[in-house]
Formats: structure tokens, sequence, C-alpha cells
């Protein structure tokens, strides 16, 4: 997925490891300019800055419960509004207006 940044929130990948931090306490690898991490419900996570948008791609895991997923979930939605700036509401808005336009 492809996340735009709110005025003020520079894309700068030094924050958005910050960011990561604070949702995920796990350890977070930096390798040619993408962030990569996996936290309960999702094997993967890829975090990477092209423009001024940011990149996010992710694998989910197989097996786990519904608390794992639940709590990964809210976690991954706090990551994009503390990176982005944006509510999960103004993301859902933004796509919308970016799937009419193409």
């Amino acid at each position: 997925m492809e996340y735009s940044f709110k005025r003020g929130f520079r894309p700068e990948l030094e924050r958005i490891k910050t960011a990561l931090k604070e949702e995920f306490p796990t350890e977070i690898r930096e390798e040619d300019g993408r962030l990569l991490l996996s936290y309960g419900a999702l094997k993967s996570i890829e975090v990477s800055i092209e423009g001024k948008k940011m990149l996010v791609t992710t694998e989910p895991s197989g097996k786990v419960g519904d608390d794992v997923i639940l709590d990964t979930n809210k976690r991954f939605r706090n990551f994009l509004e503390r990176a982005t700036g944006y509510t999960a509401k103004q993301r859902l808005q933004q796509a919308k207006k970016e799937v009419s336009k193409g």
C-alpha cells in the first residue's frame, strides 16, 4: 500500500522508524533504505519511502489466534496514524478519492 503524509509529517525514515518502535516492541532492521520487521499476525512488514509517499508491504502469518490478530491490527492502524498523520477514516477517504481519479 502507498500512503501520503499529512502536512507537517515529513517523509523521513528515522521518524517512521520511531513510530514503528512505539507500536511494535520487536527488532527493526534497516536495509537499503527499508525498515523490516515481523510482529504478531504479520510475518513481515516492510516500510520504505519513495518521493513523498510511504510504501508499506505486509505478509500475514499462518495460524494465529484472534486476540493476536486484533492486537496486531490495532498496532498497525496506530502506526499508520503516527507515521502519516491521517486517521483510518481519513486514509479510507483518500483511497476512495484515488480510485475515482484513476
